[in-house]
């Protein structure tokens, strides 16, 4: 039995999350060596080392939630252990939080750091999931099947947004999007729920513009044209990544040798990562990093397709559309695409909190992909068995 577990594990989707993470690791260091010393007063080598810690805490949590059964969070208890859990993870900020970056987002408890909104991420993923996949019955039934789960949405949406993080928000509300889509309702009750949505959310935008969205933020909507024109100001940031990329050209500069991080780009090692990679590797080492991500989107979309329960496909397809969307939003802003946000690059920007979760989501994804495969292959197998065993019986019986 053990062995036909481990054969049915998706080993190149473990490799690629392998890959993205050492080679995070290393542009991590190169990236944050001098901002380590100039801005932040401590040895070059503090943030990899740091980022060292938290890839050996991913590693513990892979490995558990790759072996425990996936199915095991669908039920009751458990479910509404995690549910409560993090509402009240959210509540205790608004008293315990620290304020960085203008938002009351995080717990500090001596150096270390705790952002309670990246692990809601994969709350609202495992909730919705459980929830629409119990309701598969009745999911056409608007009032009864697909109002209900929208409440803790709209919750952590609230709780998280007025921290404030909007940016955060946004993401956790697009992700739910995804699965909602990917649920099975019909396309009379998605029109719906995307009517009720604009307008709920079109008069509180309204209403709540100013202190939605602070004029750094808006600053950073109005320089996407022309980040120059306010280079040493509101462009700065978007400015010095576009000199870093375009810098780096095809073959880059050569590792360690950016320019940019030597104080042009404040946060060189976490939103800003692939800029001082594409100025340091070029077209290659951002095409490597992207293609891997855009595998592990896919590979993780291709799981939720292949898997028969609905509870482990919406898992998967949410935790894909989250990689995804994480990635789009990091790249998009980095290029100038989009106003910046600070989303991190996932496996590859620094920062603990979003590498913790993301070892939990890509160890749930794997789990699912294995018992996917186990079920698929030597289900089937024991089935022909059974069939040719009872075949012989009966033959056996008429003679």
């Amino acid at each position: 039995m053990l062995k036909k577990i481990l054969k049915s594990y998706d080993y190149t989707l473990i490799i690629a999350i392998i890959l993205l993470c050492t080679f995070g690791l290393v542009m991590i260091y190169s990236a944050s060596m001098a901002s380590a010393v100039q801005r932040y007063d401590v040895q070059s080598d503090y943030f990899y080392q740091k980022q060292k810690v938290w890839l050996l805490i991913f590693s513990f949590i892979f490995l558990i939630t790759a072996i425990v059964p996936y199915k095991i969070m669908k039920f009751t208890k458990v479910l509404v252990f995690i549910v409560c859990f993090s509402i009240l993870a959210l509540l205790g900020l608004f008293v315990f939080g620290h304020v960085a970056g203008n938002a009351q987002s995080w717990y500090e408890i001596g150096s270390f750091r705790f952002q309670p909104s990246e692990f809601v991420k994969l709350t609202v993923i495992i909730y919705l999931a459980a929830v629409y996949a119990k309701k598969q019955d009745y999911i056409n039934q608007f009032n009864k099947g697909v109002l209900p789960p929208l409440g803790f949405l709209i919750l952590v949406c609230f709780l998280v947004g007025i921290q404030p993080d909007f940016g955060t928000a946004s993401i956790i509300a697009l992700i739910a999007g995804t699965i909602i889509i990917c649920s099975g309702m019909n396309l009379k009750n998605l029109l719906k729920l995307f009517i009720m949505v604009l307008i709920l959310l079109i008069p509180v935008v309204l209403v709540m513009w100013g202190k939605i969205f602070s004029e750094e933020q808006i600053s950073r909507l109005t320089v996407l044209d022309n980040p120059f024109a306010d280079a040493q100001d509101a462009g700065f940031h978007l400015a010095n990544s576009y000199i870093a990329i375009g810098s780096g050209g095809v073959n880059g500069l050569g590792l360690g040798k950016s320019i940019q991080k030597l104080g042009y780009l404040p946060e060189s090692h976490t939103d800003f990562i692939m800029a001082v990679i594409a100025e340091e590797l070029g077209i290659w080492g951002v095409g490597f990093v992207i293609f891997l991500l855009f595998y592990i989107v896919l590979r993780g979309i291709y799981i939720g397709l292949q898997c028969k329960d609905p509870f482990g496909s919406l898992l998967a397809i949410g935790i894909s559309s989250m990689i995804g969307i994480q990635s789009f939003i990091n790249l998009a802003g980095v290029s100038g695409l989009i106003p910046l946000t600070g989303v991190p690059l996932p496996f590859i920007s620094y920062g603990g909190s979003s590498l913790l979760m993301l070892a939990g989501a890509t160890g749930i994804l794997v789990n699912v992909s294995m018992f996917t495969k186990y079920e698929k292959k030597y289900k089937h197998k024991q089935e022909q068995r059974d069939k040719k065993i009872q075949q012989r019986d009966d033959k056996v019986f008429y003679i």
